[in-house]
């Protein structure tokens, strides 16, 4: 039966009838799609499962955390980063920027609510978004009730966790990269860097700035088994368990390391101004001619580029290079070790596909994140079971019977606005057209057949 807001269902479930989207996530999709809908004067719930926005920013990023591109690629619609805000503004800026830009657009999320499950009724013709809440000693459920629903969780909803052998069996401290913070307590300690991205690189860099000893995993053979047995929805905290064993390759892949900046210009600035009058083939030759007189051969120091060119392969793969920030000149001068893979993990060391054995104290996995879609939508025509909307960018924001995805272009914060600005224009559209005499059609026919 499809309650009114504030009744009560059989089951004893609160049921809100949202008038207009239900927006799931408050990170900086949820925020862009919420603003650019307050703007066109359309109502909005926004459902966030932590107890503030941009829980990711401020709950699972490295201190040191600065914007990898610049801040006139990062901001957000109908509202530029502050003038006094350097060109890669740090963390704490960005959080304040994006603080800010919630209280502007008077975006008010419903925090400490995760989402167990998102359906497609038929029969209604609605949206049925069940929650429970996170702050309640006892389980509180509420069921949101919508025509259009807004999936804003992003990329990077939940940390890839995989299975390496030995690794239960390692005495030291395992961290994953989203629990990592500084360096400061690692001091003196030989640390193992799993994975070879932005990430890795910066907490290789952060542990050797706070003199610690790291070794960065840059390649290997070895396959990698995330775990089988039941695992953890970090949304909506339910126990799923995973029918079928997923293998995965998350190091073989080689890498593109270019310099943040070419002659004082950003390398991504740089780069989208070149694709203006070149083939993206030709301005990955450029790229990589400029980086080799910038940064030199990165071979010589076990870091092979992959075959393909570097804005080629994240077209294809979404595999996003690694902007150089002084990892490599650690890498040069032996701060930081390279090492090709890893084989398996003992007690007290990690035996490498080479046949070395190292010593180690402890182990950061920099191994990635994913979407955690899967796990609570129930729709699988739009959403690939990777999580992702099934087609490519720049189509992929829109599915069927309201269904919008917002922050899922592999883009950064520039396709998360993008996204936003369609989204919410397709929304306005809508709803000012004949949103508010089709809900009562709607609500007399789901009425009439119970």
């Amino acid at each position: 039966m499809c309650n009114l807001s504030g009744q009560n269902n059989f089951f004893g479930r609160r049921c809100v009838w949202v008038n207009g989207p239900v927006i799931v996530g408050a990170g900086p999709s949820g925020l862009a799609v919420s603003a650019c809908l307050r703007e066109q004067d359309v109502p909005f719930v926004v459902i966030e499962r932590s107890d503030c926005i941009a829980s990711l920013w401020q709950k699972h990023t490295y201190n040191r955390l600065k914007l990898h591109l610049p801040k006139k690629f990062c901001q957000l619609p109908r509202l530029p980063f502050p003038e006094e805000y350097p060109e890669y503004p740090t963390k704490k800026q960005f959080i304040a920027y994006l603080e800010n830009y919630a209280q502007k657009f008077d975006i008010k999320p419903h925090f400490n609510e995760c989402v167990q499950s998102a359906k497609y009724d038929e029969a209604c013709q609605l949206w049925r978004v069940v929650t429970v809440s996170t702050t309640e000693s006892t389980r509180s459920e509420t069921e949101y009730i919508c025509q259009m629903l807004v999936v804003a969780t992003g990329e990077n909803a939940e940390g890839v966790v995989p299975e390496i052998d030995g690794l239960q069996d390692f005495s030291g401290e395992v961290v994953h990269a989203k629990d990592y913070k500084s360096g400061e307590n690692y001091t003196g300690k030989k640390v193992l860097v799993v994975g070879c991205g932005n990430s890795g690189m910066e907490l290789s860099l952060d542990l050797s700035n706070h003199n610690a000893k790291p070794s960065i995993v840059v390649r290997s053979s070895v396959i990698f088994k995330l775990t089988p047995s039941k695992r953890s929805n970090l949304f909506s905290r339910k126990r799923i368990p995973i029918k079928t064993k997923h293998l995965i390759n998350l190091f073989s892949l080689q890498v593109h390391i270019l310099p943040r900046e070419i002659m004082g210009k950003s390398t991504f600035d740089l780069a989208m101004i070149l694709m203006k009058w070149l083939p993206l083939w030709l301005v990955d030759k450029l790229l990589l001619i400029l980086t080799w007189f910038i940064l030199g051969n990165t071979h010589k120091y076990g870091i092979k580029r992959p075959s393909i060119g570097p804005l080629e392969l994240k077209n294809r793969h979404g595999k996003t290079p690694v902007l150089d920030i002084g990892a490599l000149q650690k890498i040069r001068s032996g701060d930081i070790t390279v090492v090709p893979g890893v084989k398996r993990f003992k007690r007290n060391s990690v035996e490498l596909v080479d046949g070395e054995t190292v010593d180690i104290d402890s182990v950061v996995l920099a191994t990635g994140y994913r979407s955690n879609v899967p796990y609570w939508l129930q729709e699988s025509e739009f959403f690939a079971k990777n999580g992702f909307p099934k087609t490519p960018f720049p189509s992929g924001w829109k599915g069927k019977n309201g269904l919008y995805a917002s922050g899922f272009t592999r883009r950064g914060l520039a396709g998360v606005s993008a996204d936003a600005i369609k989204i919410s224009q397709d929304i306005a559209q809508v709803w000012k057209q004949d949103l508010n005499n089709k809900n009562r059609r709607l609500l007399r026919r789901c009425i009439s057949t119970f």
